[in-house]
């Protein structure tokens, strides 16, 4: 049983508000110097959205690795979305999977704050593709 047109979009909305609102946080974290918290809700900001767009285009990913794969093929394959921001969706999973799950790794400024300004970008652009034809 699936979801109907209401409650998909009801959904798709709310994730693309918890994207938004995830990314809210990351200047506190910076103004904090929290690096590693900063380079994960970056990453799950872009994720959220990213999840949005595939619910809204009729598409499942059970992990994050199937969320970059069909980003990936239907999405950056076909140019609906650039690769430079996907390369960005790229290094935001790595930076986040080696803050979370790596020992002795320290995440700094540098790794950071290059990423801010794609994150916006991405959740940006994601938004503008929910918002075409809906």
């Amino acid at each position: 049983m699936g979801l109907s047109e209401e409650e998909k979009k009801s959904l798709v909305n709310y994730r693309l508000e918890k994207a938004k609102e995830t990314f809210a946080e990351i200047p506190i974290l910076i103004e904090n110097k929290l690096w590693r918290n900063a380079a994960n809700r970056l990453y799950y900001a872009c994720f959220y959205a990213a999840m949005a767009l595939l619910l809204k285009d009729g598409y499942t990913a059970r992990t994050h690795s199937g969320v970059k794969a069909l980003l990936g093929m239907y999405y950056v394959r076909t140019e609906i979305i650039s690769k430079e921001l996907n390369e960005a969706y790229q290094k935001m999973f790595n930076l986040r999977q080696t803050g979370d799950y790596d020992d002795m790794v320290i995440i700094t400024e540098d790794d950071v704050m290059p990423l801010v300004a794609s994150a916006e970008k991405f959740i940006t652009e994601i938004e503008k593709l929910i918002n075409k034809n809906q």
